[in-house]
């Protein structure tokens, strides 16, 4: 996950260190309790008015809800949110990334019209930003958007957008991936498993090129949407043989509440009782 933060760079032009440095670190190395307890320290160490506040306990909120703490992390953005918006603006990538985060965890929690109604709202503010972090804020909130829509059995239109996200975007990182796995979800939606199956190699194939701390945030996501595919092709074996490792790599590095954990432990169950 990518975390934004105040610019700020030494007399060399290297970017200066920043208190959150740590905090990034153990949440891209997958270690979600440690990030969490790091980015409360580090905003409670600081100034109520200090930037790294409300960035502090964004990064805070988001390794709680890689904990399969949806619900917390939902209440930790809400009570972030006025905090961000008044630090950075309306319309700072900083507040539409939080915004972004936070309609993602309605979507952890089941409130998938809600967080359409968000996430399009993010898209469309971002869309209007002119700096470097506004395509990653787009992505993200296109991808929820993606998600959102195809959770309402509205895979069609999420087939369309996923296309349109994945030509506009461009770049072959984590956001390429997860529009590619929206793209093969809509497709297992409609029943197109031939072409669900192919999308999910290919987000497989950028998987394994993207770095260690790209890749975790993702880990279970492509073994669930080739699960999905195989499944709808006939062949049973092989995707309870993905959808059980996608559960065991989502179990071990999510805990059972998180939502990619429940999603594969329901399809090894609809898997065995078919």
């Amino acid at each position: 996950m990518k975390f934004f933060r105040p610019r700020g760079r030494h007399e060399t032009g290297r970017r200066a260190a920043s208190p959150l440095d740590r905090a990034a670190a153990l949440y891209g190395a997958g270690r979600y309790a440690e990030a969490e307890a790091e980015a409360r320290a580090v905003a409670g160490s600081r100034r109520r008015n200090d930037p790294y506040v409300p960035l502090a306990l964004g990064v805070a909120a988001l390794a709680t809800g890689a904990q399969g703490r949806h619900a917390e992390a939902l209440a930790a953005y809400d009570a972030l949110l006025p905090a961000a918006l008044a630090a950075f603006g309306t319309e700072h990538p900083q507040a539409l990334k939080v915004r972004s985060d936070r309609a993602q965890t309605l979507s952890a929690l089941g409130r998938y019209s809600e967080s359409e109604a968000e996430c399009e709202a993010v898209a469309r503010a971002a869309a209007r930003g002119t700096g470097p972090e506004t395509p990653l804020v787009v992505a993200a909130a296109r991808n929820g958007l993606i998600f959102a829509i195809g959770a309402q059995g509205r895979h069609a239109e999420a087939e369309a957008l996923a296309r349109e996200a994945i030509a506009a975007h461009g770049e072959q990182d984590r956001f390429a991936l997860v529009l590619r796995l929206g793209l093969a979800r809509s497709l297992n939606g409609q029943a197109r498993h031939e072409e669900a199956l192919a999308e999910a190699e290919r987000a497989d194939e950028l998987h394994g090129r993207l770095p260690a701390e790209q890749r975790r945030a993702e880990t279970g996501a492509v073994a669930l949407a080739v699960a999905g595919a195989l499944l709808g092709l006939g062949r049973g074996a092989e995707a309870r043989a993905r959808a059980a490792s996608a559960h065991d790599a989502c179990l071990a590095a999510f805990g059972p509440h998180h939502r990619r954990t429940v999603e594969a432990r329901a399809l090894l169950d609809r898997i065995d009782c078919a």
